[in-house]
């Protein structure tokens, strides 16, 4: 299989909303170049002799490397990005966000991650596992999600995905009514429904995800008590029918809007759970909270992100 490079350019600050963008879209092997100019104490600190020819520093730049295949409609796929360069656009500057093909790669890069994908607990009692691996170390306490990367839109190995698993396996009580805003895969929606909801809900408004989000419930055998729609944010979300919990893994920037109606669809004292927020947008997130009157519980950060859990 033939793998096509492309090389999308923008800004620092506009990365990691990107890099996560491309990572629901299913993108793999993603690679990040910043040009940030060298100081004179980064400098003095290179044990290797500077070139004659001073070299082009383009400040303010970044880049992006990612991978399709080419048995893949490569045109969609790439009105898709651009779609979710737009969306991130909104929020942050993204530069000029071109995308330029580079090289065709002979190297089956996908069979070659799936090695060294294996089985994984993404908490105590959750293990997640690719639909080609064998599960020897599974308790018959554990509850395990089966998801296969190449479906992506969320596998659980994103720092992201995992604060809001844990927080669901914390917060979420036996029978409870959720609300998965932004579904993606749907991971958190079968991990909700595994741990005892009774009834879970889940929504996008991407069509894509929607399908991968409703297989996956189907191949996890969930789909008793969970649903999947298309619609955006909380549009085709019943009103009349308050959740327990719910969750959000989006932007910050979202989120933030998403909290403005949050209460409509969330019971007295419901835990609203949301994470995919750099930390860099925590306390914005929790100042548009707070102004819905809700209390902010607990914040979790893994890596470069945050959880944040309100009630």
């Amino acid at each position: 299989m033939k793998w096509i490079q492309y090389k999308l350019k923008t800004t620092p600050e506009a990365v990691d909303a990107i890099s996560y963008q491309l990572y629901e879209l299913g993108i793999q092997g993603i690679e990040i170049e910043d040009c940030i100019p060298l100081s004179e104490a980064d400098k003095k600190q290179l044990f290797v002799d500077l070139m004659d020819e001073p070299t082009i520093i383009e400040e303010n730049t970044s880049y992006i490397k990612f991978y399709i295949s080419e048995e893949e409609n490569k045109d969609i796929v790439i009105q898709e990005i651009k779609k979710s360069i737009k969306e991130v656009s909104e929020f942050v500057s993204v530069g000029e966000a071109t995308i330029q093909e580079l090289i065709t790669d002979e190297k089956d890069w996908a069979e070659n991650w799936k090695k060294y994908f294996k089985p994984f607990k993404v908490d105590e009692n959750i293990i997640v596992k690719p639909s080609w691996e064998a599960l020897d170390f599974a308790r018959e306490e554990d509850i395990v999600i089966e998801i296969d990367p190449g479906m992506a839109f969320g596998t659980g190995t994103h720092e992201t995905t995992s604060l809001c698993i844990s927080s669901i396996n914390k917060y979420m009580k036996k029978n409870d009514r959720v609300y998965d805003i932004g579904c993606g895969s749907g991971i958190l929606g079968i991990a909700a429904s595994k741990l005892g909801a009774a009834k879970v809900v889940c929504t996008d408004i991407d069509p894509m995800a929607v399908t991968v989000a409703s297989e996956n419930v189907q191949i996890n055998q969930v789909n008793n008590n969970v649903e999947v729609y298309k619609g955006n944010l909380l549009e085709t979300i019943d009103e009349s029918d308050k959740a327990d919990l719910v969750v959000a893994n989006i932007l910050a920037e979202v989120i933030i809007i998403l909290t403005k109606d949050i209460k409509k669809v969330l019971k007295d004292n419901g835990i609203f759970i949301c994470s995919g927020i750099i930390l860099a947008k925590i306390d914005d997130v929790v100042k548009a909270i707070e102004e819905q009157g809700l209390r902010i519980v607990e914040i979790q950060k893994k890596g470069e992100w945050a959880a944040i859990v309100a009630q």
